[in-house]
């Protein structure tokens, strides 16, 4: 097996299902009842990374008229969930974690639909038929099912049948993940890397635009619907920090493109310095 296939087919996908399942093991059932008693704060979280990001990708790329290919790319990042990396700036800036973390779960769970859907929309839009890239919508719903649902039912499963197990775990865990979403971003880099700085060229701004634009949004939309600081700071870093782990996946495992997966790379780049600014400024209007 070349080293490529063995990436995107068996390290890509266990470290992702690894992932998933340190989001799931800090989840009740509980946590989801939360959606009854905190419905705006749900209903702001989900509207914004589910219509508006997306909404918001498709306007920056015709407005930046980025190529074809690299636009898919940006859409694929925009489908995507929040990560583990929400969740621990959302905690570290002493904001509503058990909203972050729900609504991270909650997204990832609804994205083995909206992820067909949003994907295979950018593809028959932006291009041409004979050029597009095979998008089995059967196969990329069963591949994100199992690399994002199943984890996080087992990680629940997990925490609730072996809760001492899981405190103990969930530190460790945490730390992992992050070590492997850092592996996996610097491994996607490193393979685009004779092409990279032409691809930022071409699609670093719109990307800029809509990590800065969604923060701002999300922010926005938290303060109109009258949700609380913490609850104002989960949601706008839910979706200012997208999962590039899936973004990679989707573009790499499940579309065969590299070229597909710059966008969730460079956007895990990019997405860093404005969330960490966000949270100082956060932090001191606490």
């Amino acid at each position: 097996m070349e080293d490529g296939n063995l990436i995107s087919q068996v390290f890509l996908p266990i470290s992702l299902a690894f992932i998933m399942f340190t989001v799931g093991i800090e989840l009740t059932v509980a946590d989801f009842r939360r959606i009854a008693v905190q419905p705006r704060a749900f209903a702001v979280g989900v509207v914004s990374q589910v219509v508006v990001l997306p909404l918001v990708a498709l306007g920056l790329i015709l407005l930046f008229d980025v190529n074809a290919v690299l636009a898919v790319g940006v859409m694929i990042i925009a489908a995507c969930p929040g990560g583990v990396t929400s969740n621990l700036m959302t905690y570290l800036v002493r904001a509503d974690t058990a909203l972050s973390v729900s609504l991270t779960a909650l997204v990832s769970l609804l994205s083995v639909v909206t992820i067909p859907v949003i994907v295979g929309g950018a593809v028959v839009f932006f291009i041409e038929a004979e050029e597009a890239p095979d998008l089995s919508v059967a196969r990329t719903v069963v591949g994100i099912f199992l690399i994002t649902t199943v984890p996080v039912i087992l990680g629940m499963a997990v925490n609730r049948f072996f809760p001492v197990f899981a405190r103990k775990f969930d530190r460790i865990g945490r730390v992992a993940a992050t070590v492997l979403f850092i592996a996996i971003i610097a491994g996607a880099i490193f393979s685009g890397r004779e092409n990279i700085v032409t691809y930022f060229v071409q699609v670093g701004g719109v990307l800029v635009a809509l990590n800065i634009v969604m923060l701002a949004l999300a922010a926005l939309l938290s303060r109109t619907a009258g949700l609380g600081r913490d609850q104002r700071v989960a949601n706008t870093l839910e979706c200012g920090l997208q999962n590039g782990t899936l973004g990679i996946f989707v573009a790499l495992s499940l579309l065969g493109s590299e070229e597909m997966m710059i966008p969730s790379a460079v956007y895990s780049l990019i997405m860093f310095p404005s969330a960490i600014a966000y949270m100082v400024w956060a932090r001191r209007t606490r």
